[in-house]
């Protein structure tokens, strides 16, 4: 029997236990380890958290000021709006743009669920079109394709921390007319043709829950935008509308960041381009590795065209035995993940749609052929030995009886 589901728990990353023959195998290290990255700013955060604590100033506020600047500085975009999590962003940023009831909004069906549900929650119609199946991004052809009188905006996800073909993106959202919100939850960081993630379109959404590249202890979003009309309009709607205490011009939701959330972030941002760099490091390792052992003909890599810089959220692969790899690595304490499984357009809570297996080929392949692998910027260049060690081994001694 074999159970490799993941859980977050302490800070650490990890599968559940690969059962074989009753024996359990622990993983030799961690997919993430959040612990090691806390170790090296213990007491910068531990000082930001009690600051907060005295000041008993706990929703939105001076810290959260702060961190919005900040990450208006670190994109380069005019507005930085705070919000309750990655998925508000998405949901505040269509509700402020006037997405409602008989609007469509095109988007991937190879994402997080919250990429369509925020769709779905304004009362619009999420409309999938297929991936490019190098990227993983959103197929700029299918995308042209798509376009109907009821496109109200298109939602490219930066799948893994690449930046999608914006220049693609932007030609088609003129034609029509259409809003681009950008989900960049995995891409804090990235940039298209040195353009920051975030600032391609009329805004963008990020992330900040704890396994994102810049993470926090809990839940947290942001929603970046160079339109002071959406700036303004998002900040009235994550407070239930109000424009001053007690006066709602508009209906909105509560979806504002703790102050302790911030103050975390905030220390944590200084950091993000070293840790990036490390990330960036350990893919090129990962690269060279591939090659030493003769893989790339069997493994298909991230891919990075140029002028986009790739911030590696994921360092996902592809491979046609992907489950039975997994098994195989899982069995000798190498962690991985899969993102995503199953692609949004065959979920059960997205039935109503209508659609049904080969009606996306590419996301659906990629959904039983991606594998990721650990990219963490602590990870030891001998433990991304041992994840392409077993990758090989794998390939090397029984490639054929899996097949």
């Amino acid at each position: 029997m074999h159970r490799e589901e993941t859980q977050l728990n302490s800070g650490v990353l990890v599968p559940t236990v690969s059962m074989r023959s009753g024996e359990a195998v622990k993983p030799l290290f961690p997919f993430l380890d959040l612990k090691a990255q806390f170790q090296g700013i213990r007491s910068e955060v531990l000082a930001a958290m009690e600051a907060v604590m005295e000041s008993q100033h706990f929703i939105l506020g001076p810290e959260v000021e702060k961190l919005e600047r900040a990450i208006e500085n670190f994109v380069a975009a005019d507005f930085a709006v705070s919000c309750g999590s990655g998925s508000d962003a998405l949901l505040l940023t269509l509700m402020a743009l006037g997405v409602d009831r008989g609007d469509e909004v095109i988007t991937t069906p190879f994402t997080f669920g919250a990429t369509a549900g925020s769709i779905v929650r304004v009362g619009a119609r999420p409309v999938f079109v297929d991936i490019d199946p190098e990227t993983f991004n959103i197929d700029p052809d299918a995308l042209a394709k798509a376009v109907t009188a009821k496109t109200k905006a298109i939602m490219p996800v930066h799948l893994f921390g690449l930046v999608a073909d914006m220049d693609s993106v932007a030609s088609v959202a003129n034609e029509c007319g259409a809003a681009v919100v950008e989900d960049a939850a995995q891409a804090l960081g990235a940039t298209f043709k040195e353009t920051p993630a975030g600032t391609l379109g009329d805004a963008g959404c990020f992330s900040f829950f704890p396994s994102k590249n810049l993470g926090g202890a809990g839940d947290g979003g942001l929603i970046t935008t160079n339109r002071g009309d959406l700036a303004t309009r998002l900040k009235a709607l994550r407070v239930h509308g109000a424009v001053q205490k007690y006066r709602y011009e508009v209906l909105g939701i509560n979806s504002r960041l703790d102050a302790l959330q911030a103050a975390i972030l905030s220390i944590k941002l200084p950091h993000l381009m070293s840790w990036t760099d490390r990330r960036r490091q350990n893919a090129r390792h990962y690269r060279r590795l591939f090659q030493q052992h003769d893989l790339l003909k069997l493994v298909q890599l991230p891919v990075e065209p140029v002028g986009r810089g790739h911030v590696y959220n994921q360092f996902s692969i592809r491979v046609k035995e992907r489950d039975a790899l997994r098994r195989y690595l899982t069995d000798r304490g190498v962690p991985t993940e899969i993102y995503y499984p199953s692609p949004l357009h065959l979920q059960p809570a997205y039935a109503f749609l209508g659609h049904h297996q080969g009606d996306f080929p590419h996301a659906e392949a990629a959904c039983g052929e991606v594998l990721s692998l650990p990219i963490y910027p602590e990870l030891l260049p001998e433990q991304i030995e041992t994840v392409v060690s077993g990758i090989a081994a794998f390939y090397g001694s029984g490639i054929e009886e899996v097949r």
